[in-house]
């Protein structure tokens, strides 16, 4: 069975607006070797927020190395795109590996588990949220950041878990940026 794998950038009081952080090299190389083998899941707004940006810079012969390392990373794999107004055609014309599915969430997500292939990444805050609260994460991959945001979206806004939800880490990297990426395993 392919695991699911919720990653998300974090800073320390639980904001995941990517603008409250500072990429790096390195958060980068952890992201790409995280992608290189993986299928993707994003709920439209985070789709829209990728597409055009990481392809159009898998194009650029002036982005850096890392940029176009996790552009190619990004730009092959398989994306399933949970919406109910983005249409297959408008995704592909960004993404020739995008798919939209309007079908249930549980249901679609299950079925990909089942599926032979890689692992399977969400990422975003909508969709995510939906398959921890529906049981469905097997392992989550958190890099905090060293920054107090103070406002922003939360992790797991508007989340209503059925119970506490116990996690075991199984490892844990530091990295130069003072960013830690940490990796849990549901119980």
């Amino acid at each position: 069975m392919r695991k699911l794998i919720y990653a998300i950038n974090l800073t320390l009081d639980g904001c995941c607006d990517h603008t409250k952080m500072t990429p790096s090299e390195e958060l980068l190389e952890y992201y790409t070797q995280l992608l290189r083998d993986a299928d993707l899941v994003y709920g439209r707004k985070t789709f829209q927020l990728m597409v055009p940006y990481w392809p159009d810079v898998a194009k650029d012969p002036s982005a850096s190395r890392d940029d176009r390392d996790f552009a190619q990373a990004f730009e092959s794999a398989n994306k399933i795109v949970f919406s109910r107004s983005l249409d297959d055609a408008e995704a592909k014309k960004g993404d020739k590996n995008a798919r939209v599915v309007r079908t249930n969430l549980r249901d679609e997500i299950l079925k990909l588990k089942q599926a032979p292939g890689k692992n399977i990444v969400a990422g975003g805050v909508d969709i995510p949220s939906q398959l921890v609260t529906l049981g469905l994460v097997d392992e989550f991959h958190f890099v905090v950041h060293p920054v107090l945001a103070g406002g922003g979206r939360r992790l797991l806004e508007g989340a209503s878990l059925p119970e506490k939800l116990q996690l075991k880490l199984v490892e844990s990297k530091v990295l130069k940026s003072g960013a830690i990426a940490l990796r849990y395993l549901k119980q």
